[in-house]
């Protein structure tokens, strides 16, 4: 079975980078970004366009380009769970986390037995179509497989150490949207409001030596959260890189020609 890629880094206390797809739908994407530095890339089917064979595609060529494929999946259900791992994802991102009780759920989807309740068939694109061992593969995969949790709401916060506890749990990953809506922060500096709230997250995962991560545009904040102790660094998404280097470069040329013409 292919290394996690992304699994090393964490495991080695590195710093990893990568971004959101929300919305690409065309595979060489991967290659893209391999060439643009990034360690991982998530492909998101919680608000992205995305289909099973669109991101069997996506997925296939990110680990061809030798990058780690994630999918934030829409929900923790078993079949939204296991269907991606399946096709090649090599971890997976659950959205609005809050309890001990789904973070079990989440594990037993996700892994194969004794750990968890996932069925097996080994030669499928997580295992790049090869035959195996079915003993061997379901004992790898559960190694090098990511679960993520994504902490955006404010019971997920309270119960952070709860959480955490459930063995299987690899990462977690801060959503600052969310979780400003969830804790009900209406100020103008909403990131200077949850800071609070971020680095309880981050206390807790260091305490229990699990990697965090931050995903966010702003990368002051990438930043600092990365000095902090944080190792997942997911900056900005497809439709903000795409939007600002049209809007940059048109913009060059119209003020160029204004100017030329003054």
């Amino acid at each position: 079975m292919k290394a996690n890629a992304l699994r090393h880094l964490l495991d080695q206390g590195k710093p990893a980078y990568g971004t959101m797809i929300q919305d690409l739908r065309t595979p060489s994407i991967g290659q893209i970004m391999a060439q643009a530095g990034c360690d991982f890339l998530f492909f998101d089917m919680e608000h992205g366009p995305y289909n099973l064979a669109t991101i069997a595609d996506l997925v296939r060529v990110t680990r061809l380009s030798g990058i780690t494929p994630l999918v934030r999946v829409p929900d923790a259900q078993y079949h939204l769970i296991s269907r991606v791992l399946d096709l090649g994802a090599q971890g997976i991102m659950i959205p609005r986390v809050e309890t001990k009780a789904q973070v079990e759920h989440i594990v037993e989807c996700a892994t194969f037995p004794p750990r968890g309740k996932r069925g097996c068939s080994v030669n499928k694109g997580h295992n790049d179509f090869l035959p195996q061992n079915p003993l061997q593969f379901a004992e790898q995969a559960n190694e090098e497989n990511l679960i993520i949790l994504q902490i955006e709401r404010r019971q997920a916060v309270e119960e952070i150490e709860e959480i955490l506890s459930v063995p299987g749990v690899g990462a977690t990953i801060i959503g600052p949207n969310d979780l400003a809506l969830s804790l009900g922060i209406q100020s103008d500096d909403m990131l200077a409001a949850l800071e609070g709230p971020i680095q309880r997250v981050l206390d807790a995962c260091l305490e229990q030596s699990i990697p965090s991560g931050i995903h966010i545009g702003n990368l002051e904040w990438l930043s600092e959260w990365q000095h902090r102790g944080m190792q997942i660094l997911c900056y900005s998404n497809d439709i903000n890189f795409l939007r600002t280097g049209a809007a940059n470069g048109i913009r060059w040329l119209r003020d160029h020609a204004m100017a030329q013409t003054s």
